[in-house]
């Protein structure tokens, strides 16, 4: 690996996405583009690349002027909202791009005025007259074979037969040269399903001459020698790629353009391979540039059985999702759920399931759980005493494969599967928990040095995830080291396994990376959000008298007259054995604590129980700290159906006693029990 980073040092990267039309707010799907191109970006960084990586907005054509008269604004001032809005979500998604074009930039549009004319000039642009079937949306047109069912092949709306004047670009004129250049690079289109398509469905047939202008709307870049046409969306759009970094048709290229171009990647959506694969090569080839080292056509992701439209009304935006779970549990679940070559599958329920089982379980229960037992055990000092045993190195290995893993994923574009990958690592972190038993160490004096050598192991192999989650993940990835207290390593550094700094102290209060969700009432909650008439957002005054109500809410106490001898409680209804047996009692073990904002009485514990982690929300503040509470073996109730105190999901109850002055005690087994043991 370091030879390898060592060779990739300042070399430069050149990464785009499809730039995003401005009709209107972008969904997650079109978001999911941004965030994986994002992803790549990071890692090469991290490799040594020396990464620019650009974005933008796509803002002329007869949709835009379409929309803006309907809205009575001027295509300029819509272009204008949108772009921002664009530009809000892709912020909002922590993408770390370089440059966000606009195709209403100056200096865009003057490069296309210039483009156009020296492509005419050298006559491969000439004019004449377009009769065919025009789809708006897609801004395209299609002859009578083309269509399917009679409708347009990319988007499947109705189309319009049209004629006018316009420019024309001579495709055939290097057709045989693009065709040659797909065979001798086979790396250029991918996956290979995608170049497959276009040789078989559009190159080897024939191409026919592609209409570059447009003389039926005005909203576009003026043809600077014939005024009344504007430039064609493609011609517009594609050239945003060199625009972008310096470009210059006169020859006079700024300097970002000779260190990046040709383009390393573009990742686009499979719907608009053709216009990239096709189109885009034979423009460069008349300008006598490289074409780009490789187009990704990634597909699409879809809710349900659809993609997803407005029209449809099964659209899903980035920014209530991040809204609801946060930035990262928003990328996690796109770069994850989204295969390399097939449609990914998005739905409410299913994000709620993946941040319970993947962020709340597997990753965040095992930070909180090694940070809980560092402390419990050694003050929160880590420290590397090396007294090895087999399933160490077991667990180095498995580390310092995942490094090799994800690189050779990430090679291959499958973005998908490095994540796989690192969560794997982080598997086998728990799995080495549950085969050196810390908590049995513990109880043997003799072997202290061994727990030791645990927990650094622990904590040495989340670092190496942490590291490697860094492109899919930067900000939870942040977190973790920080309460480490470590820093994110450079990939050359994962080269060896304990390398942590020997004597370190983690944090004393572990911060719960993802809660867990309560499924039923998240959805119900989606369903609220997103009706006709949405409920309105809970007031900090609600939220206080919600926090307020909730504080007694969770532990078993009582009131009555004291006596020397005990409390007399008022007495409830019988119950049979039946009813009582329905209740489950379990031993649980407080793995982390922390106080509910908000709430004068409120804990939220991390309670292991057997092998699941349950979140609950206790009102003991006022006899415990939230330190005391860690490490703690606890009576629970398993069974009790989850509510949601003071905001936050509380998934069983705690039992304690009252005295008679309202002081608590955690009711607690008298010997050493297991977490998860039946009380009977």
């Amino acid at each position: 690996m370091c030879e390898t980073c060592n060779t990739k040092k300042g070399k430069p990267y050149y990464i785009t996405t499809a730039i995003a039309y401005t009709s209107g707010k972008p969904h997650i799907g079109n978001s999911y583009e941004v965030v994986l191109a994002d992803s790549i970006a990071r890692y090469k960084r991290a490799q040594g690349y020396d990464v620019f990586f650009q974005t933008g907005t796509d803002e002329h054509g007869q949709k835009i002027e379409l929309k803006a008269q309907e809205a009575g604004v001027t295509p300029k001032k819509l272009v204008d909202k949108n772009a921002a809005e664009i530009k809000r979500i892709w912020d909002l998604l922590n993408t770390s791009y370089d440059k966000f074009i606009r195709t209403t930039d100056a200096d865009h549009e003057a490069q296309v005025q210039k483009i156009f004319r020296k492509l005419y000039d050298q006559g491969d642009i000439y004019k004449g007259y377009y009769e065919g079937l025009y789809c708006t949306p897609c801004e395209s047109f299609f002859t009578e074979s083309q269509l399917v069912d009679g409708k347009c092949p990319d988007c499947g709306r109705e189309v319009q037969p049209a004629r006018e004047e316009a420019y024309f670009f001579r495709m055939s004129k290097y057709a045989d040269r693009l065709i040659e250049y797909i065979n001798e690079h086979p790396e250029f289109i991918q996956p290979v399903s995608r170049k497959n398509e276009m040789m078989n469905n559009f190159l080897l047939p024939g191409l026919q001459d592609l209409c570059v202008s447009r003389t039926s709307f005005s909203w576009g870049i003026p043809v600077d020698f014939d005024p009344k046409h504007v430039t064609y969306v493609w011609l517009d759009a594609l050239t945003n790629y060199i625009t972008g970094i310096g470009y210059d048709a006169d020859g006079h290229h700024g300097e970002n353009f000779n260190k990046y171009w040709p383009a390393d990647l573009h990742l686009i959506g499979k719907d608009i391979i053709r216009f990239h694969t096709i189109y885009w090569p034979i423009f460069l080839m008349a300008l006598d540039l490289p074409l780009p080292k490789q187009v990704f056509g990634h597909p699409w992701l879809l809710q349900g059985d659809g993609k997803m439209s407005k029209s449809k009304g099964n659209v899903i935006y980035a920014d209530d999702m991040a809204e609801l779970f946060g930035v990262d549990a928003v990328r996690y679940f796109v770069l994850h759920e989204m295969p390399f070559e097939n449609d990914g599958i998005i739905s409410w329920d299913l994000v709620v399931e993946r941040i319970n089982s993947d962020l709340a379980n597997t990753l965040g229960n095992l930070v909180n759980r090694t940070i809980a037992m560092s402390n419990k055990y050694f003050g929160g000092v880590v420290t590397n005493v090396d007294v090895k045993e087999p399933v160490d190195d077991e667990l180095a290995a498995f580390a310092l494969e995942t490094v090799r893993k994800v690189d050779e994923r990430m090679e291959k574009l499958r973005v998908a599967d490095a994540i796989t990958e690192i969560f794997n690592l982080f598997k086998r972190c728990n799995k080495y928990i549950d085969e050196t038993m810390p908590w049995a160490l513990a109880k043997d004096e003799s072997k202290k040095d061994r727990l030791a050598t645990v927990l650094y192991n622990l904590v040495e192999g989340i670092t190496f995830g942490a590291t490697l989650l860094t492109s899919f993940m930067p900000e939870t990835a942040e977190r973790i080291v920080k309460q480490l207290n470590t820093s994110i390593r450079s990939l050359d550094e994962l080269t060896v396994f304990g390398t942590y700094p020997s004597g370190q102290k983690v944090t004393d209060k572990p911060e719960i990376l993802f809660a867990r969700l309560d499924a039923k009432k998240v959805l119900t909650e989606i369903d609220e959000r997103f009706a006709a008439a949405p409920e309105e957002k809970e007031t900090e005054d609600d939220s206080e008298k919600t926090a307020a109500a909730a504080d007694s809410a969770d532990t078993i106490e009582g009131s009555g007259k004291t006596a020397e001898d005990g409390i007399d409680l008022p007495a409830k209804d019988e119950i049979t054995f039946d009813d009582f047996s329905k209740l489950q009692f379990q031993v649980g073990e407080i793995l982390s604590c922390e106080a509910v904002k908000k709430s004068r009485k409120l804990l939220c514990s991390q309670v292991k129980v057997g092998s699941q982690v349950k979140q609950i929300v206790s009102g003991i503040k006022s006899s415990y700290s939230p330190e005391e509470m860690v490490g703690k073996k606890v009576m629970v109730v398993t069974n009790l159906k989850p509510a949601k105190l003071a905001g936050l999901l509380s998934e069983g109850m705690i039992l304690c006693a009252e005295d008679a002055e309202g002081k608590l005690s955690l009711v607690v087994p008298e010997r050493e029990m297991p977490a998860g043991a039946e009380i009977c």
